[in-house]
Formats: structure tokens, sequence, C-alpha cells
């Protein structure tokens, strides 16, 4: 029971990482100093997509699920198992990668520009 609990909480953490790749740039909008944890976040994502490093999250629930006598993930990520063909088609993978890259760059742009303004605010007689 253990294993397995260890397993469901590794797969719950993975959707919750994935959510703060995401969304957690807009975030930084009212927690400015959230960036500096937002962006190693949103960086070691895009290593994990483009490099293909190995998500330690993906370790534990495999090993996890197999000393419960649970299957583990049987494609190569939490995204081929539990997202792709289930919650988007796994031909537009590539298309829910571009839009969450999107997001980060527009959260980001969105943080510099609000940023910009407060100093130009400060700055102003």
């Amino acid at each position: 029971m253990l294993y397995r609990l260890i397993g469901d909480a590794a797969m719950v953490t993975h959707l919750a990482f994935l959510l703060y790749v995401a969304l957690g740039g807009f975030l930084t909008w009212r927690w400015p100093r959230t960036l500096w944890i937002h962006a190693p976040v949103a960086l070691y994502a895009l290593g994990i997509t483009l490099i293909g490093w190995a998500c330690p999250l993906t370790h534990v629930e495999n090993w996890a699920r197999a000393r419960a006598g649970q299957t583990g993930l049987p494609g190569a990520s939490f995204v081929d198992h539990y997202l792709t063909g289930v919650v988007y088609p796994e031909e537009h993978l590539r298309t829910v990668q571009l839009a969450v890259a999107a997001a980060v760059l527009i959260s980001w742009i969105g943080l510099a520009a609000f940023a910009y303004r407060g100093r130009r605010k400060e700055n102003t007689p």
C-alpha cells in the first residue's frame, strides 16, 4: 500500500510540476520574487523536452509502482502515458509543447513589462 501511495504521489507531483511550468510565470506577476523558483523549473522542463533529460519523478513512479505490483509508465514519460492521446491527440504533442513555451514567454514578458512600468512610476516626479 505504501508503494502505491508513493507512485500516486509521484503522479500528482508530476501534474503539479507541469502546471507550474505552464502557469507559474503568471504567479510572478503577483509575487515577482517567485521568478527565481519558476526560471530553473521552466529551464529544467525545457531540458527534458529538448535534450531528453530524465525526470526523476518518472523513476520514482516506476520504482514505486513496480514494488506495488503494478506496471510502470509504459511510455517514455508521464506526458506520454497520462496526457498524450488522453488530454490531446498524439499528433498535437508539438503544438502543446509550443503552447506551453509561449505561455512561459508571455508570462515572463508580462513580468518584465510590469517591472518596467513600476520603475517608470517611481522615477516620475
